[in-house]
C-alpha cells in the first residue's frame, strides 16, 4: 500500500518504524502482484534486498505495454528502527516520463528532492526520529497491524510532511497463491483520496493495496505469491 510519488499516489501503499517498536528480523523477499493501474491490467513486483551493512533496498515495479512505474528506497536498520536514506521514483506513460530522487541526510537532519520536482517541493525539510517515506509505509503497516500498534505515521515525501493515521476496518478473507487467508483491513482518507490495505500476519508486505480517487479505483495491487 505504499506505493513513492506512486507510493504517495498509492500511499500504495506507503512505512515507518515507531521508535518504541520492537526490533524485528528483516529478511529478503520477492512478492508478485496482479496490478490494475488507471483501468489497465499490469504485473507488479516488490522486492527487498540487502544493500550493505544494516542497509536494505526496497523496490516496487509495475508495468504493462503502455506504462511502467518504478519506485525504490534505501533504508537502514538501526537496532530495529528503520529510516530512509535515499529514494527514486520514475514513471513512463506512453511518451511522458517523470523521474524524481530523494535524499534523507540524517547527519544534517534534512530531506531534499531533485529531478522532476517543483522548486517549492525541493526542500530542505527537517527530519524527525521515526520519519518514513511512502515506500517504507508498506513495511510498517505489515509490521504494526498484527502487533496491534497505533497506526500513526509521519510521512516525509515529495517535499511535504503529512501526518497519517490508519483505522482498522475489520477482517476479510483474501486469496494468496490459491489459499484463503484472513486479513486485517485498514484505511485512511486524505481529501478526495482513500487508501486501503489488507494485512496478513506473517507477510512482510500488505496482501492488497487499493488507492481510490473521487470514489473510483485508481491503483489496485493484489498479491499472488511471496518467496
Amino acid at each position: 500500500m505504499a506505493i513513492k510519488t506512486f507510493a504517495s499516489r498509492i500511499a500504495v501503499a506507503a512505512v515507518v518504524l515507531m521508535a518504541c517498536a520492537p526490533a524485528l528480523a528483516i529478511k529478503p523477499f520477492t512478492a508478485d502482484y496482479q496490478a490494475s493501474f488507471m483501468g489497465m491490467e499490469a504485473n507488479g513486483q516488490m522486492t527487498l534486498t540487502a544493500a550493505g551493512a544494516n542497509r536494505w533496498k526496497y523496490t516496487l515495479n509495475i508495468k504493462n505495454s503502455l506504462a511502467q512505474l518504478t519506485q525504490s528506497t534505501v533504508f537502514e536498520d538501526r537496532k530495529g528502527q528503520w529510516r530512509p536514506l535515499s529514494g527514486t521514483d520514475s514513471s513512463t506513460l506512453l511518451i511522458k516520463k517523470i523521474n524524481k530522487n530523494a535524499t534523507y541526510d540524517w547527519a544534517k537532519g534534512e530531506a531534499r528532492w531533485s529531478g522532476d520536482v517543483k522548486p517549492d517541493r525541493a526542500g530542505p525539510l527537517k527530519l524527525q526520529a521515526g520519519d518514513l517515506d511512502a515506500m517504507l509505509l508498506n513495511l510498517a503497516l505489515a509490521r504494526d497491524v498484527p502487533a496491534g500498534k497505533a497506526l500513526n505515521y509521519r510521512l516525509v515525501e515529495d517535499g511535504r510532511v503529512k501526518q497519517l493515521t490508519y483505522q482498522v476496518a475489520g477482517k476479510e478473507a483474501i486469496t494468496i497463491d490459491g489459499k484463503q487467508q484472513q486479513a486485517t483491513k485498514v484505511s485512511r482518507s486524505d481529501g478526495n483520496k482513500e487508501t486501503i490495505a489488507w494485512v496478513v500476519e506473517g507477510l512482510p508486505v500488505p496482501a492488497r493495496i487499493l488507492q481510490r480517487r473521487n470514489g473510483k479505483d485508481e491503483i489496485d495491487l493484489r498479491i499472488r505469491s511471496v518467496k
